[in-house]
Formats: structure tokens, C-alpha cells, sequence
């Protein structure tokens, strides 16, 4: 079973020890990176972060982030998702990206799409994404390409 839960004051420690191999560190921000995020709110006053962690049999392996701007409809994004070096591999990384799209379509019914960011040498995160339906636009958001997945209707 795998299942996302937020981040707080119970678990935020465990999480900063989360990581990936040494040749994807410039793939993802750290955790510590983006839990500053919900503080320091980079993106704009309106943008709200929303932090997790991944939990599977119990044992956090993962953090994944929902980022949105709730006034409009095209602005959920995941951002900072990583899997921790020790438990990639294991299909937590898609099982993670489904339970989190069918949380935000779930609470956010109004929404069209969800977004995400790839480091362009990121390729085994590229496929993943593309085989749950995510399509580059075209765009490019602090030196990555922006993908996003249309909200089956």
C-alpha cells in the first residue's frame, strides 16, 4: 500500500533525510529546498505549496509536492518529487504521481490540467511522465521543460 501524507512537525525531520543518487542531484530540489518553498513562497503570494511525504508498507521512501494558485483552473503543478536512492526502483515513483494527480483532481474539481517541470537529462523521469499522459508544451520554466496532463473527463 502506498500512501501520501503531509509533511509536518511529526515527520519533516525523516524527510530531509531523503535523497537521491549523487548523479541525480541536479535533477530535484532537496526536501529542505522545498519545504523553504511553503515559507518563502517563490512563486508568488498566491501560489500555495502543499508538501508530502511518500509512505509504502509504512516507511516514508518519497517526497512529492502540489503547488496551486486555487483561482484558477490550469495551475496545479507537482514539483520537488523525488524517491529516496534506497527504494528507487520499486515502482513507488508511479504509483506516487497516480495517487497524487487523483488527489488533486479530487479536491480541486475544477481543475483542467496538472503541470510539472523535467530536467532536460532527466529521461527516466521523462518516460515515466509521458506514460501517465504528460506531453511537453513547449514552454520552458527555470531551465526545464514544462509538461502538463489534461484532467480525464
Amino acid at each position: 500500500m502506498l500512501e501520501l501524507k503531509p509533511v509536518d512537525r511529526g515527520n519533516w525531520e525523516e524527510a530531509l533525510l531523503l535523497k537521491v543518487k549523487k548523479e541525480q542531484e541536479h535533477f530535484v530540489p532537496s526536501v529542505a529546498v522545498s519545504l523553504a518553498k511553503v515559507y518563502i513562497k517563490p512563486d508568488g503570494e498566491d501560489v500555495e505549496y502543499l508538501p508530502f511525504a511518500i509512505y509504502a508498507e509504512g516507511m516514508m521512501v518519497g517526497f512529492i509536492m502540489h503547488a496551486f494558485e486555487e483561482q484558477n483552473d490550469n495551475m496545479y503543478w507537482i514539483n520537488g518529487f523525488l524517491i529516496d536512492e534506497k527504494h528507487q526502483g520499486k515502482g513507488y515513483g508511479k504509483r506516487a504521481m497516480i495517487e497524487m494527480i487523483s488527489w488533486i483532481e479530487e479536491r480541486f474539481p475544477h481543475s483542467r490540467e496538472t503541470r510539472l517541470t523535467v530536467h532536460q537529462e532527466n529521461q527516466r523521469a521523462a518516460v515515466l511522465y509521458k506514460r501517465l499522459g504528460y506531453l511537453p508544451t513547449g514552454d520552458v520554466y527555470d531551465g526545464e521543460i514544462v509538461y502538463k496532463r489534461e484532467r480525464i473527463q
